[in-house]
């Protein structure tokens, strides 16, 4: 663990702790860290949260893999191509500019109220990103190797399989990142207002409601935890996948 993620959170807490123990703020809307964290404990180790956790992080996987297996390709294929690239530019620029969240009644109405609105919406958002990332992968390769294939007789195919895709993978995979941080506050987003029985963002608006502010904090932390978990799991799978990179 870096010694800069342990001073982050020491931080985090002690300006937390210095703004409850001074009364800056009210303390029934911002209880102290201890009581938070001691909250958000008490909720774990009881399983009040599970069905939550498993929701959340079952519709985060659907809508990562089908953003995954929509932008990947569409990434590769426009990156390929400049005629492809041109003439999609602009729509893809254009959506990605929107929120996803601003559009999220369109997919309701489309797919309804249950789970497969949120699930596609965030999808929708992360394959955007996915897309975006993996195209200029692809047009960053470098030039030099791609001539000295053509140049030692290698074919279209062979050069995309051997170089260009290979030489895409860091920037894919960054868009992979961003892409699975922004399903995940999608998802979030949409638990917390549209109709579920379980989710941590149904948990998030159902504390406020009964003014649960521990639990509400709790909960909130919990999320970013979940985020950076995931986060830090896929950071650990790209370093195995493109050892190369950086060195």
């Amino acid at each position: 663990m870096k010694k800069t993620f342990v001073v982050g959170i020491i931080l985090l807490f002690a300006v937390w702790g210095a703004v409850t123990l001074l009364h800056l703020y009210d303390a029934f809307f911002l209880p102290n860290p201890i009581e938070v964290l001691t909250e958000l404990g008490k909720l774990l180790f009881s399983g009040a949260l599970n069905a939550d956790i498993y929701f959340t992080l079952l519709r985060l996987g659907e809508a990562f893999a089908l953003a995954a297996i929509i932008g990947i390709p569409i990434g590769l294929a426009l990156g390929a191509s400049t005629k492809a690239f041109d003439s999609m530019e602009f729509l893809v620029e254009f959506l990605r500019s929107i929120p996803p969240i601003s559009i999220f009644p369109l997919f309701m109405l489309i797919f309804g109220i249950d789970d497969t609105s949120k699930v596609a919406v965030a999808a929708f958002g992360a394959a955007l990103i996915i897309i975006f990332n993996t195209t200029h992968g692809v047009m960053n390769s470098k030039k030099s190797r791609i001539i000295a294939a053509k140049l030692m007789g290698a074919t279209k195919t062979q050069i995309f399989k051997k170089i260009i895709f290979w030489e895409s993978l860091p920037q894919t995979f960054i868009g992979l990142r961003t892409g699975l941080s922004m399903a995940l506050i999608i998802i979030i987003v949409t638990e917390m207002f549209i109709g579920t029985q379980f989710g941590l963002g149904r948990r998030i608006i159902d504390f406020q409601y009964i003014y649960n502010v521990k639990g509400l904090f709790g909960v909130i932390i919990l999320t970013g935890i979940i985020g950076y978990a995931i986060n830090m799991v896929f950071a650990f799978v790209e370093k195995r996948v493109i050892h190369w990179n950086g060195k």
